[in-house]
């Protein structure tokens, strides 16, 4: 095969590589438009396997004939000097163009460069994502006072388990999530989006949320009050309270104007196991199955509208504040 055959043969790659990018970009425009609905994991993973070929080519096809062809033109042009200084001819017009031409060929073209050239990074990304740390931003007030809108977090996401990416598959069983703890996990109704809520009643427990008070297996929950909460969000105040569920110790809030009855909750399955009425909720968890609240009491849409999250749906424990760029003070641990 001649150079020229080489050329026409590769030719199509970096037009289909430009497509390839060109869709990916137009893809994530939608998905920021909230034209189409997005999985993150999905898109990451589909990334990390495409670059990846591109980076096994790179290494085993395209790198090593680039180079062979750098050292075809520098042994053509060590023999053309050769036959030239036979003629008395010492001195060569074209010698820095030459060896510009074996450093183009050498040279990595772009639509390599935005494969095979991200492989290392997607891959490094991709591995911490799913095995060891994610980060979320905490777009509701669901979670104030423990997280306020605006907030990065890290979620611990082998704390219960070592998952398959994608499919969300336990592989391996760690430690079971604990009332109290604040976990991320896929929304029921709707499996692409991330919740985050805190963990108040586990498989078997019987949960009695009535006139705004918690019971766990008929224990009342103890709650001390403390000063008022003001939310510069809502710009209102509300009833603060510490509580404690297993080792967490953490405050919620609760608003006064809001009544107890709990309002459009769905038919979930396990409903069954639920009893509703103008004094609140209050439900059996079933095996495998997790009752989740948000600290902002009156303000979350949690298990007491849209019922439990199962084990399946579990994406990890949130921990960490990694971030807050209207509040630098935010940063550090919670609970």
């Amino acid at each position: 095969m001649t150079a020229n055959d080489d050329t026409t043969a590769h030719w199509g790659l970096p037009a289909f590589t430009g497509a390839l990018l060109a869709t990916f970009v137009a893809y994530m425009v939608a998905w920021y438009l909230g034209i189409v609905a997005g999985n993150f994991s999905l898109v990451l993973f589909v990334l990390t396997v495409v670059t990846g070929l591109y980076w096994v080519a790179e290494k085993l096809w395209f790198k090593p004939q680039r180079l062979r062809a750098a050292d075809t033109l520098a042994k053509n042009l060590t023999a053309r000097r050769t036959a030239l200084a036979g003629q008395g001819i010492n001195q060569l017009d074209t010698d820095w163009d030459a060896e510009a031409a074996q450093a183009k060929l050498r040279q990595q073209p772009w639509w390599l460069d935005w494969t095979a050239g991200l492989f290392p990074v997607l891959l490094a990304v991709f591995i911490l994502r799913s095995f060891l740390f994610e980060p979320f931003k905490i777009p509701s007030g669901s979670m104030v006072p423990t997280l306020r809108v605006g907030d990065l977090i890290l979620v611990n996401k082998f704390h219960y388990g070592i998952r398959l990416p994608v499919l969300n598959t336990k592989v391996v069983e760690l430690n079971k999530p604990e009332r109290g703890d604040v976990m991320v996990f896929r929304y029921p109704p709707q499996p692409s989006l991330d919740y985050i809520k805190r963990v108040v009643g586990v498989p078997g427990d019987k949960i009695s949320y009535l006139n705004k008070t918690l019971r766990i297996n008929g224990e009342l929950v103890q709650q001390q009050p403390l000063e008022d909460f003001f939310d510069s969000d809502s710009m209102r105040y509300s009833k603060q309270f510490e509580t404690q569920l297993g080792d967490r110790t953490f405050r919620f809030l609760n608003d006064v104007d809001r009544p107890a009855f709990v309002a459009g909750a769905t038919n979930f399955q396990g409903r069954e196991g639920c009893t509703y009425s103008v004094e609140g909720v209050e439900c059996t968890v079933p095996a495998g199955h997790y009752f989740m609240m948000g600290d902002n009491r009156d303000n979350s849409l949690d298990s007491r509208y849209w019922g439990f999250v199962p084990d399946e749906n579990i994406v990890g424990r949130a921990f960490f504040v990694w971030m807050n760029f209207s509040d630098l003070g935010r940063i550090g641990g919670f609970e």
